[in-house]
Order: structure tokens, then C-alpha cells, then sequence
């Protein structure tokens, strides 16, 4: 008697990686269970492994699929719910895009599948958290003319935002970097280029620059800014919940004006 074992894809987590597992579903005829990174948690431990490697040229080519059967408003769907790293999203992007490839119609606001709404909210979501990273990023000045800014987003936002940080500060060298994910993005007025910092010297929790490669000055605006921020927030008028509702508690560690003694 011969047991059929379940399929699970694995490939290295990036988005590339991905596209390249929907590429081998369609050209092995495969219906693995599980798409996961190799080193995301798998929930059939005894299924048959297949690991994907990355190709360029067929992720390519999923994703020229993509956007031909996409609509202008949500060509970049995909993308943003991939980035939301959702524990199982692999497989409902997976789902959707089987539907989307096999249907004429235009399944977009097909609200009525629970994998169209989630990647439709779950989208939003990310959306919404690029947004928030623009908003509450402070950099700091370092000795060698570099302006750091760490930050620890829920979603891995950097590719979103980068190209905005690019236009406002392209005159300038910078390294905007996730904490959590523990990678960034470096610029020194050509291009921003991926990288990974191992000998840190910032606080892998608050992302705050050691003083001691802070530039001349830069501890004294720090604590300007507090001060700022201490004299307009007046205490007869400080409204907490509105204040968590425009600057959500998870980024005061980031800013200054929200450190200890700024109260």
C-alpha cells in the first residue's frame, strides 16, 4: 500500500522566493498544503518538503501574471499582504491567485471569499503601518555624517517607504533600519542598498545611537526637543487617548520628545 504524502513548499522568505514557489505549483502541477519559509513554523510535520529556489526569471513572469489580470487600483495587492508576514498568508495569496488566474471575471471585490477580504484588509493594514512609519521616524546624527533611524514596524514596510525617504533626504546619508527584522536600507546619495549591521552600536530595543558616536550637538537637540515637547504639551491639556490615537505607544521609545524626563 502505497501513502500518498502531503506537499509543503518552502523557499527563503523573500517576496522573489515566493513567486518563484507559485511558478513551480503551476509547473509541476502541484497543490502543496503548506508555502512557508524555511524558517516559518510548519503545521504538517510529516509532509513531503519541496524547497524552492529562487529564480528571477520566473518570478518575473508570475508577476508580469499578476498585474495583467489585476486592476490599476490593486496591482500592488499582493505585494502589501505578502509584506504583512501574517502567519499562513503564502497560502492565501496562493489561493487567490489560482482563483484570479483561472477566472474571467474580475474577483477583486469579491468580498464573499474570505481570501479576498483578508488580502484586501491585511493590505490596508500595511498600507496603513508605511504611513505610520513616515510619520513617527526621528533620525539621529552620527559622527561620521550618517543620519540613523532605527524602527520596529509590524509589517516589514522598509521596500514601501524607502523611495520617500529617498526624495526627502537625497542630499543626505542615511540608514533606515528594522530592528526587529534586523536589516536596512543604507544611502549615500546614488542609491539606497540593503544591509545588515552586526556590530552595533545602537540600542537593538529603542534604536537610539550610543552617545558616543552621536555627532558634537546632536545629545543637546535631542534634549531641546523634549523640551519642546514638555512646554506645548501642557498638562491641563493633555488628552492621553488622543495622543495614543496619533502617536500610538509602541513608537514612543523611537522619539525623543516621548523619552523619560519629557514628561
Amino acid at each position: 500500500m502505497t501513502i500518498k504524502l502531503t506537499l509543503i513548499y518552502t523557499y527563503d522568505g523573500t517576496f522573489e522566493g515566493f513567486l518563484t514557489s507559485i511558478f513551480e505549483c503551476y509547473n509541476r502541477k502541484d497543490f502543496p498544503v503548506e508555502i512557508v519559509s524555511r524558517n516559518g513554523e510548519q503545521k504538517h510535520l510529516f509532509a513531503q518538503k519541496m524547497d524552492i529556489q529562487t529564480d528571477e526569471t520566473k518570478a518575473e513572469r508570475v508577476w508580469k501574471g499578476i498585474q495583467q489580470k489585476m486592476t490599476e487600483k490593486n496591482k500592488q495587492l499582493v505585494f502589501y499582504a505578502f509584506l504583512s508576514e501574517e502567519q499562513g498568508i503564502e497560502m492565501k495569496i496562493y489561493r487567490f491567485l489560482r482563483r484570479l488566474f483561472s477566472s474571467n471575471l474580475n474577483i477583486e471585490t469579491d468580498f464573499g471569499d474570505s481570501d479576498v477580504l483578508y488580502l484586501t484588509q491585511t493590505s490596508r493594514k500595511v498600507k496603513q503601518e508605511a504611513m505610520r512609519m513616515l510619520q513617527f521616524v526621528r533620525f539621529q546624527h552620527t559622527k561620521d555624517g550618517l543620519y540613523f533611524c532605527g524602527i520596529e514596524p509590524r509589517c516589514d514596510v522598509i521596500p514601501l517607504v524607502v523611495s520617500q525617504f529617498q526624495k526627502r533626504f537625497a542630499d543626505q546619508r542615511w540608514l533606515l533600519y528594522d530592528l526587529k527584522r534586523n536589516y536596512g536600507m543604507l544611502y549615500d546619495e546614488n542609491k539606497p542598498q540593503e544591509v545588515v549591521i552586526s556590530n552595533k552600536e545602537f540600542s537593538s530595543i529603542t534604536g537610539q545611537v550610543n552617545e558616543n558616536v552621536l555627532q558634537e550637538g546632536e545629545e543637546f537637540y535631542q534634549k531641546l526637543w523634549k523640551s519642546y515637547f514638555t512646554h506645548i504639551n501642557i498638562q491641563e491639556r493633555k488628552n492621553l487617548k488622543l495622543q495614543r490615537q496619533h502617536m500610538p505607544r509602541r513608537f514612543w521609545k523611537f522619539l525623543p520628545e516621548m523619552q523619560q524626563g519629557s514628561e
